[in-house]
This record gives structure tokens, sequence and C-alpha cells, in this order.
């Protein structure tokens, strides 16, 4: 089995709800740009670098950044000149933290970190690979300069984009973690099975490993076939709540579960996907959840 690595949870629901940023788009880039948002994501990030040295294991920061790309920042305020600005700042802002803890961690790396282009809930259609590469190398391009030493890609909803990424982070030579999001019957949006999402990216453009997150364990476990396609399945980052996409989209308060069950309802697919080297959280989930699922709370 691959080393796990211990990442971080809902960085949005965390900064919306627990530490009262209000996030247009539901980016947190921005914040890489004011004193008081850079003071509160080194919070965040130190509070999982805290759970890495109590686990002993190795850590893996990845970059507040999911919005970060063209069609969202242009409503914010940004183009590609300030994309790329803010990319590479947010490899060196989590660099800078990682190196502080070096000497408690037992490993440590920084990862770029990507969303999709349209909403992150939702299928918009059939997506060309070619156009997708294009749009996302340059974000990746801008880690890679940075120094990030991988990247990965979460709630992605259809397998055409999936593998424009896939292909975009080669031609930077970035390995790259595929994130697929699915709905509380375990399909992704569109109607695909997990198996089928991975088994299609594989047949053309295969990335380093793939992961399933924003989605409860609960919901997951429905979609689940047999078959060596879990061996493909390197990375889990499980919602708090049991709502459904839709339902979480419209609430106003935060949903946060509990950490301990949590941790006990994810324990059946940890036990699924034998081959898992990062484990943290999504939305509604925060330092306490994943220091449950590390056994360290």
């Amino acid at each position: 089995m691959a080393t796990r690595h211990v990442t971080d949870g809902g960085l949005e629901t965390d900064l919306i709800f627990l530490r009262g940023f209000d996030l247009p788009e539901f980016a947190s880039f921005p914040l890489l740009d004011d004193e008081d948002g850079r003071a509160a994501l080194r919070d965040y990030y130190l509070g999982y670098a805290d759970i890495a040295v109590r686990a002993g294991a190795p850590l893996l920061l990845e970059a507040p950044t999911w919005r970060a790309n063209p069609d969202h920042a242009a409503v914010l305020g940004y183009d590609a000149a300030a994309l790329d600005r803010i990319n590479r700042r947010s490899v060196d802002l989590l660099t800078g933290i990682a190196a502080e803890r070096a000497d408690e961690l037992v490993g440590w790396e920084v990862g770029g970190m990507l969303g999709p282009r349209g909403d992150g809930y939702a299928s918009e259609g059939l997506v060309d690979p070619d156009e997708a590469a294009d749009y996302h190398r340059p974000q990746l391009a801008s880690f890679a300069a940075a120094g990030a030493s991988r990247a990965t890609v979460l709630t992605l909803t259809e397998v055409g984009e999936a593998i424009g990424i896939s292909r975009a982070s080669a031609d930077v030579g970035l390995p790259m973690g595929i994130g697929f999001t699915v709905e509380t019957d375990g399909r992704l949006p569109g109607g695909t099975t997990l198996a089928e999402a991975v088994e299609a990216v594989d047949a053309v453009a295969p990335p380093a490993y793939f992961l399933v997150n924003c989605a409860h364990p609960s919901h997951v476990l429905r979609g689940l076939e047999p078959g060596v396609w879990r061996d493909r399945i390197g990375g889990l980052r499980v919602n708090a709540s049991t709502m459904s996409h839709a339902e979480l989209d419209e609430s106003e308060t935060l949903d946060d579960g509990d950490p301990e069950q949590l941790a006990l309802d994810q324990q059946p697919l940890i036990e699924a996907f034998p081959r898992l080297e990062v484990l943290g959280g999504c939305c509604g989930t925060d330092a306490r959840h994943v220091a449950a699922m590390w056994g360290v709370s």
C-alpha cells in the first residue's frame, strides 16, 4: 500500500461557517491577496499539519485554488496574469507553512488544486477533452512553475473534462489525481458509475490515481461495484452531511455531522479502496473530522 498522506477538510465551508468569511463564487483564493485572509488560511492549514504530526503520517497541503480558473476568476476581477500570480502564490504560502513544521513532520508535499470549469454539483453535458486540456493547462503550468509536486482536481462530474485535465497535467509534468463526485445513488450526476468513469479515463489518459470527494460515505457505498478499478482510487474526501448536493446548495447552515461517526461510516470505503494514499475531508468537515479519521482526535 502506498504511504497515506493527511490532507485537509472542507476549506470553503470552514471559512464561511466557522471563520465568518464571505466567499463570492465559493472561491477562497482571493484571501491570498488579503492580510487577514492569509492569516486565516495559515491557521487553517497549520491545524492539519498538527494532525499529521500526531498521526506520524506525511502531510499533503493542497492549494486554496479550487475556483482559480478563468470563468470563475473573471467574475472576481482576475485576468490571466493575476491568475498565474495567485496560483503560484498559493504554492509559495503552503511551502512556507510546511517548511515551518518540517522538523516535526515525517514528510510533506504541496499540491496544486483545480476544480471543474462549471458547476461542481451538476453535469452540464459532454465536455470535449481537448478543450478541457487547453482550458486547465495554464493553471497546472503555474503550479508546476511554483514547485508543486502534484496536482488534484476535485468534484468533476464528466469524463471528458477528466480526460482533458489528465492530458494537460502530463503536458506540464505533474502527477495528477482525478477526483469525481457522486450523487446519493453513488453515480456521477449524469448517471455514469464510478467504475465506468475510472475505466474510461484510464483507457485514454491514465492519471497517477483517482479520488472520490464531496459525498457522504453512504452515498459512495451505494455505487460501489467489484473490479480492479478500485485499486485506482488513491484519495478519499467525504462530506460530513448525508444531504444531497441540491440540499447542500440550498442550506444556509452548516451540517457538520458527528466527526467520530463519520470516521466509522467511512471505514468500509477505506477497506474497499486498498491503495488510498490521500485521506481528508470535504464539505462540512474540519480538523475535528480529519483527526477522527486518523485516530488522533
